[in-house]
């Protein structure tokens, strides 16, 4: 499966079904925990539970000189080399406001049941925790990295009204 191919398949399939509640931190990183869910290609029927952190590092619309750095996602397994991630987001049009991610997998997990049954599961189980920092999300288990990128994507955009206030309300108390 070439790149195109992988993020045409995890546009197409992935849903986030809880999104994280917590706003990101403009001005230091935020630690961005998540629950994964796919289904099985292995045990048809069964789902992988894939349960982890996404460090990322100052999501302000502030853009840093660097390239992109995506650490922990596994591209190697999907890709040839990781420039090929920057000029495939680039030439889309998909800019990150932050250029660092740091994925920490903790756990691999099998839950016997259907995705959907894990949904309710993890989402039962969110609730009852009152977790307000993790997001649940459901995508296919061979471009899982991508969709990993677009739940970190839709949290940034679901965070960038706050950040440009943020960024003023700073600009001003330094200038005032």
């Amino acid at each position: 499966m070439n790149i195109q191919e992988a993020w045409a398949r995890a546009l197409k399939g992935t849903e986030i079904v809880r999104s994280r509640i917590l706003g990101l931190q403009t001005f230091d990183q935020t630690q961005v925990p998540y629950v994964l869910l796919s289904a099985s290609a292995i045990n048809p029927g069964d789902t992988v539970v894939r349960s982890g952190e996404v460090m990322v590092d100052r999501p302000s619309l502030i853009l840093p000189p660097n390239i992109p750095q995506f650490e922990g996602f596994a591209f190697e397994d999907v890709l040839a080399d990781k420039d090929s991630l920057v000029n495939f987001f680039l030439v889309r049009g998909v800019s990150l406001p932050s250029f660092k991610y740091n994925n920490k997998t903790n756990a691999l997990d099998v839950f016997e049941g259907k995705v959907e049954d894990a949904v309710k599961h993890y989402g039962d189980r969110l609730q009852r925790e009152e977790n307000t920092s993790t997001g649940l999300l459901v995508g296919p288990e061979d471009v899982w990295q991508f969709s990993l990128v677009i739940f970190i994507c839709s949290q940034i955009a679901k965070n960038s009204a706050s950040d440009i206030r943020r960024i003023l309300d700073e600009f001003r108390r330094r200038n005032a």
